[in-house]
């Protein structure tokens, strides 16, 4: 048994045995199992993966973190047709399951394109971290700069942390392969996967269940797409009054230098005010450089996270759609059985294999559910906080570097008046 599945276990009894049977065997597991409440349970391609579901009571053992990522080194590569980047991927763990205890890979951007797509297959209904978007933009000068490499090799890194942290998505054998395998290696698995137009006729199908819709969905699921509208608004108005306030600092801080720049320029020529003069000049300076730790800040702290929940929002819609499809499927095949005389046996059959394949999709998607809604939570609570301590501190700075100015010129003598001049 894997350690995923150690883990989580109902006291008395081994969810962990649907692990070991595929969709020829549910009738077997559906008297046992089902009955007694298992529902650890979530189909893809033709077999059935482990669901942790918090709604059933668990003995939980400690949640020890055994796998470490690093997502870091970024080199470039050119060849006669394209130029890509690929990472280092570091891998660290005390897994089991894992023949070595270190790994070293390097994967490309299309690599990671690849891990998402085949989690998706996997676990359709789970919510999956998003990858950054490509920031391909007409007429980029240079698309593969610093700023852009360090961005894309941060949510890079977050994306695969997120899935070692999560219970189920990181016993994923694909996950497992991603981080172990050689290049030549990873090639080769790629090709056993599903082809592009199997993929594409999924997608199909959940376009095409989106447009007709379902009959009767669940309250509960109802309310999580109003809520995932009203916070895809909310997350994509805080984005842009971001960028809106970043945008202003740097004017600001453009400003700020040429300030301070002017005074330098102007204390050359006024004797008498040269020292108060070029006491500004500096204080400008240094309000300066507290105001680029502030954009740092809000760069480094909030901007990503605002960012990576906008593309949390795209996935949940997503997400939703292939529920929907699921149960879409559903109603088909009970539409079909009221309308047909025939063939009753085979669609009883095939009813009863969709309503545990409608709920175990249920189940995988309110558990996910929690989970994520705490880790949004946590996530927006720190970065918040960071930059409540970021204005704290740049407020603070520019107060005491003030109040030293004013300090300074309360004894200067260029300062005070001459007698003659009130003649």
């Amino acid at each position: 048994m894997s350690e995923g599945v150690m883990r989580y276990k109902r006291k008395g009894f081994d969810c962990g045995e649907c692990l070991r049977h595929n969709s020829n065997d549910l009738e077997d597991w559906r008297e046992g199992h089902h009955i007694n409440g298992c529902k650890l349970i979530q189909f893809y391609n033709g077999g059935i993966s482990f669901i942790y579901d918090n709604q059933n009571k668990f003995e939980e053992e400690p949640d020890v973190k055994d796998l470490f990522i690093t997502v870091d080194d970024p080199e470039s590569h050119f060849t006669a047709i394209e130029t890509f980047i690929t990472y280092r991927v570091a891998t660290k763990t005390s897994r089991g399951e894992f023949d070595s205890s270190e790994y070293e890979v390097r994967r490309r951007y299309q690599d990671f394109i690849w891990l998402k797509s085949r989690l998706e297959d996997a676990h359709p209904t789970l919510i999956l971290p998003p990858l950054p978007e490509k920031f391909i933009m007409k007429g980029m000068v240079e698309r593969f700069n610093d700023d852009f490499i360090e961005t894309r090799r941060k949510a890079l890194h977050t994306f695969l942390n997120r899935i070692a942290d999560h219970p189920t998505l990181s016993f994923n054998e694909d996950f497992k392969v991603f981080l172990t395998a050689q290049a030549w290696e990873l090639t080769t698995h790629k090709k056993q996967g599903p082809s592009l137009l199997s993929r594409m006729g999924q997608t199909v199908r959940a376009v095409a269940s989106s447009v007709r819709g379902v009959k009767n969905r669940p309250e509960e699921f109802v309310a999580i797409s109003e809520y995932v509208e009203t916070f895809s608004q909310k997350i994509n108005t805080l984005d842009k009054i971001t960028h809106r306030i970043y945008k202003e600092e740097k004017e600001y801080f453009e400003e700020m230098k040429e300030y301070g720049s002017i005074h330098t320029l102007w204390s050359a020529s006024e004797e008498d005010l040269a020292g108060s003069l070029k006491g500004i000049a500096s204080c400008t300076d240094k309000c300066c450089k507290a105001i680029d730790q502030l954009m740092a800040g809000l760069s480094e702290n909030l901007m990503p996270v605002v960012q990576e929940y906008i593309l949390y929002s795209e996935m949940l819609m997503s997400v939703l759609k292939r529920r929907d499809q699921i149960q879409a499927d559903l109603d088909v095949k009970v539409e079909a059985l009221s309308s047909k005389k025939t063939d009753q046996e085979s669609l009883h059959e095939a009813i009863g294999i969709l309503e545990d394949k409608v709920e175990c999709a249920n189940n995988a998607l309110k558990s996910d559910w929690d989970r994520w809604k705490q880790n949004m939570r946590s996530d927006f609570k720190s970065a918040f906080t960071n930059m409540a301590e970021i204005n704290i501190n740049y407020y603070e700075e520019c107060l005491a570097t003030w109040e030293a100015f004013l300090s300074s010129q309360a004894n200067n003598p260029q300062l005070e008046e001459d007698p003659e001049d009130k003649l």
